[in-house]
Parts: C-alpha cells; structure tokens; sequence
C-alpha cells in the first residue's frame, strides 16, 4: 500500500516560483532550509568546507558575505563549487551586486536600506540578473530600515516593513523583473509574524522567513519556532532561516526539525520519550539519550518511543515503530504495537537499537509526498 500522505495544518499559500540555482522557491516547492556561513568568503578553501558541512546536514541553499573587493573576487570559485545554491549577501556597495551575478550565484540578497541610491540601479540590477538567470531576495530588515520609513511611523513596525518591501518590488516589477522573493525580518517574533501576514496579502511573492538576531541557541531555536510554527501553519513561507548565534550546522537542524514537525518535510527518526515525574522508575533522560545517540543519522522515518513507567507508557510505545515501556528494573519492547520481548533494564538500549535497525532494514524515507491538510477547529 502506497504512504499515506502527511497532514499538514493548513494548505500552502499559492505564490509564484523561482529558480535559485537548481533549486526552485515558491508554487508547489517544498519549504527549503538556509543557512550563511560564518567563514571569511574570501577564505575560499574554509568557506567551501563550511558549506560542504552544512550540506551534509540537510542545508538547501547557503548564503555568503560579500562586504570587500576580495569576498567579491572568491565568489566564481565558491559558486562553481559548491553542491548547494549559493546567495551572496550584498550590503553598502552596488557594484558587488554586479560582481555577484557575474561570478555565477545562484541569486543575490539585497539590502535596499543599506545601499545607497539602490532605488535608482534597479533596472540595470534587473537586467543583469535577467541575462543571466539569476534571482534576487529583496532583504528587509528592522535594524537597516530606511531612513524615510522610520520617520514616517517612528519604528520598524509591521507596517514599515511591508512598504519597504512592496515598493522595492514594485520597482522591479516596473522593469520587468519577477524572479525575486521577499524577507521582512524582524528581532521580536510578533512583529516579524505580522509583517508577513500583511505581506502574504499583498501579492504572490514567494517568501523567506526569518527572525532576525534571535540570540544565542536555546533563545534563538524558541523564537524562530513560535514565528514559523504561525506562519507556516498558515501556508506561509516558502523558504526559512533559522538565525542562531552558534555554528551555522546547528541553525539547519532546527530548521529541518521544524519543519519535519509541521509534516512540511519528510520525518526520519523521531524520538518520542516522557519528560519524567514522579512515576518514572527509570532514569529516562539518560535512556532517551543513549538512544538518540545510538541512532544517530538513521535516514529512514522510524518512531521510537521511549518510556518510563506503566501510565502512559504501553499506550505511547503501542502506537509507535518500536518502543519500551519500563518500569520495575525492566522494559516491554514493543514492534508495530505487539510486545516482542520483555529485557532487563540494562539491556533496554542495546535491544532497542538492534531491533531499530532491523526495521530500519524494512523501509524507505518517504520522498515528495503531498500533505494532507488537518482542518484547525
């Protein structure tokens, strides 16, 4: 029997599609993951390990900065290169604008805020990007917000962000130009949500989300999550970044474990395990642990449940892969809801990553599969 297809909250907002690179953003495209890499890019040999890292972590697309003459040089390299699109990340000076889409990137992240007169080079922008079929990302942001904007409504409010944006579309639009996509980022989640509700309303464009400094690990995962859990649950947003003040590797497993959490990417191995009370007769943070550990990098879409005492836990590892429920210095090992063996407790481990990886065996990761839409009550 064919996979049943994923439900998903609310259906995808329709808006146009682009290329970035190989890659396409926008329509009926799945939802990609970004990251920028925090190397020097004129570091040619650094920048491309780093970007070979984060597509070895699931990374989509990667952005590099380009802020001297030597960054604009590396970039031919760099893009050539690379196995994933690469973006450059343009702020200050035009003429890298140029540089970048010369060099071969599959698109380029424009700051208007940022560039000085860039109103008046968006045609030749357009022209250039057009000739060489490369897309744009029109980059707005709180904290490069226009002058003219924050003297208009005081503060980057939602409202400012939304016409930054529509107008620097409008103006490529006017030329002719539609291969671009539009972020509003902002650093407070609320604001950042409403900006690209208003947005969505306004035209088709497909969208980049991201919060914008969301701070270190823990407070960064939590903000980016709450905004895109709104979002997308609401079918907006077409691509995201995860903005974290840590290794650029950490930013893109948060982004593909959110989005595997909205069933907008295929799920691989989940670990559902109690948080622990009372009740618990095992030590279920170090059990849950040693079996994430032990399954790392498992590709297939398993759910193991991990359990530690006799209320909820028949019930939870019933209805997962494969699961254990434990209690009195033992654990039922549970296979597609049967109970297959009861261990001792210091065998709970070793049994469940051995019978994880004959199932593993049995299946294949799910690929493409249209999502099915769970009406929210």
């Amino acid at each position: 029997m064919p996979a049943m297809p994923a439900p998903v909250i609310s259906p995808r907002r329709k808006t146009r599609k682009i290329k970035v690179g190989d890659l396409y953003v926008g329509g009926d495209a799945p939802v990609s993951v970004q990251s920028m890499t925090t190397t020097k890019t004129h570091d040619i040999n650094a920048t491309l390990q780093q970007i070979a890292e984060l597509t070895a972590a699931g990374c989509d697309i990667v952005r590099v900065a380009c802020p001297t003459q030597d960054d604009a040089d590396a970039l031919p390299a760099i893009a050539t290169k690379s196995n994933i699109p690469v973006i450059a990340d343009i702020h200050f000076q035009p003429k890298y604008v140029f540089a970048a889409i010369e060099a071969g990137c599959a698109a380029v992240r424009v700051n208007p805020g940022n560039i000085k007169k860039f109103d008046d080079q968006v045609k030749e922008i357009a022209q250039a990007a057009k000739d060489h079929g490369t897309s744009i990302r029109i980059g707005v942001n709180a904290g490069s917000l226009d002058k003219r904007l924050l003297e208009k409504y005081g503060k980057p409010t939602p409202e400012a962000l939304v016409e930054s944006a529509v107008w620097e579309a409008s103006l490529f639009e006017e030329h002719g130009f539609h291969d671009f996509k539009i972020s509003v980022k902002h650093n407070d989640p609320v604001v950042m949500v409403r900006a690209y509700e208003m947005l969505s309303e306004r035209g088709d464009w497909p969208l980049h989300l991201g919060v914008t400094e969301a701070g270190p690990a823990f407070q960064g995962t939590i903000k980016s999550a709450t905004a895109f859990g709104a979002l997308l649950s609401q079918g907006i947003g077409d691509t995201i970044r995860v903005s974290l003040s840590a290794p650029p590797v950490e930013e893109v497993k948060v982004g593909i474990q959110i989005l595997q959490a909205l069933n907008l990417r295929p799920r691989k191995l989940e670990i559902v395990s109690c948080p622990s009370c009372g009740r618990a007769q095992v030590d279920v943070y170090e059990l849950a642990e040693k079996v994430t550990a032990g399954l790392e990098g498992m590709e297939v879409p398993l759910r193991v449940a991990v359990m530690g005492c006799v209320v909820n836990g028949p019930g939870e590892a019933r209805e997962a892969d494969l699961g254990v429920a434990s209690g009195n210095g033992k654990g039922q090992i549970f296979v597609k809801g049967e109970v297959i063996k009861t261990v001792p407790e210091r065998d709970i481990v070793e049994t469940l990553i051995e019978e994880a990886m004959k199932i593993a065996e049995t299946m294949e990761p799910v690929e493409g599969a249209s999502p099915e839409v769970i009406a929210a009550s």
